[in-house]
């Protein structure tokens, strides 16, 4: 998958995803995050290509977190990355050189998890992510998917977690088995792509439109650019203005969109993530997606 393929592929699944409200943003360039700091109280950043590329950090980015918490600004991750508990999820940053406490860490994974007691019907999870994907936290009995075929049929939903080891093979069971007998399907990171440090690999999001695109499949989506994330980090700053809360990412149709159509303000990262080295204004200007401001690192 290429960072084009990946741009035209969000382009065509546009009618699925939440609109911007308000107007486009103007772009404006800057060297870091300390020329726009006095418009936000509340940062909130993306991971990867932001803090980290794989599992690499960014040089200068754990150090400009704690700047911005230094001058008073509240500050939290939103992650899509959902094959990691919470506890998992905080070592990871702690592991990478950032000094998130638990409560500033917020994944589509933990949203997610929040969520799924609303499906009643569903007595089991057929679980999408790694073996060693932890799973003991879903509030139903759940099983992790792979080459068998029989427990596609047996259980009464699906939860996409993580696409590291899911195969084209298990791809098209997984559609058999929803025509034969159509069940909730539930995604806790509708990213289609991830930067890693070797290229772009793809993502829940990615199989699970595919899947909608297959059956017309009605699939249930936590995380950026959907509105539960959001929601819950408003949540823990209820005294703040939308338009006072910035979202910090790579990626246009899941950071910059997420923020637009919660009424935040954005940045765009531009030299880490998914369009390192590319002409990004071109992906702007066919996308309409325009955010505040544009640097190159935060």
């Amino acid at each position: 998958m290429t960072p084009q393929l990946a741009f035209d592929r969000y382009e065509a699944i546009c009618n699925r995803l939440p609109r911007p409200i308000g107007n486009p943003g103007l772009g404006q360039r800057i060297s870091s995050l300390a020329e726009m700091s006095e418009h936000a109280d509340v940062f909130v950043f993306d991971a990867f290509g932001v803090l980290n590329v794989g599992e690499t950090p960014i040089p200068g980015a754990a150090d400009r977190v704690k700047q911005l918490r230094q001058a008073g600004k509240q500050v939290f991750v939103l992650t899509n990355a959902a094959s990691y508990s919470h506890a998992q999820s905080c070592a990871k940053f702690l592991g990478l050189g950032f000094d998130f406490a638990p409560e500033e860490i917020v994944s589509s994974r933990d949203v997610c998890e929040q969520h799924l007691g609303l499906f009643q019907m569903v007595t089991k999870w057929g679980v999408i992510a790694p073996t060693s994907c932890d799973i003991s936290s879903l509030p139903a009995p759940a099983c992790h998917l792979d080459d068998s075929a029989a427990p596609y049929d047996q259980v009464s939903g699906f939860l996409f977690l993580s696409a590291q080891d899911w195969t084209a093979q298990r791809q098209a069971q997984l559609i058999q088995s929803l025509r034969r007998n159509p069940r909730p399907v539930v995604v806790a990171n509708p990213d289609l792509v991830a930067p890693r440090e070797h290229g772009l690999s793809l993502e829940p999001g990615f199989f699970a439109h595919a899947l909608q695109d297959e059956l017309g499949t009605d699939v249930q989506f936590h995380g950026k650019p959907f509105p539960s994330v959001y929601q819950e980090i408003a949540a823990r700053v209820p005294h703040v203005p939308a338009h006072r809360i910035t979202m910090v990412g790579d990626t246009l149709h899941t950071d910059i969109l997420g923020a637009q159509a919660n009424g935040w303000r954005s940045v765009l990262v531009s030299d880490h993530g998914v369009y390192a080295n590319l002409p990004f204004e071109s992906f702007i200007d066919t996308s309409g997606l325009v955010p505040d401001w544009i640097t190159p690192s935060i």
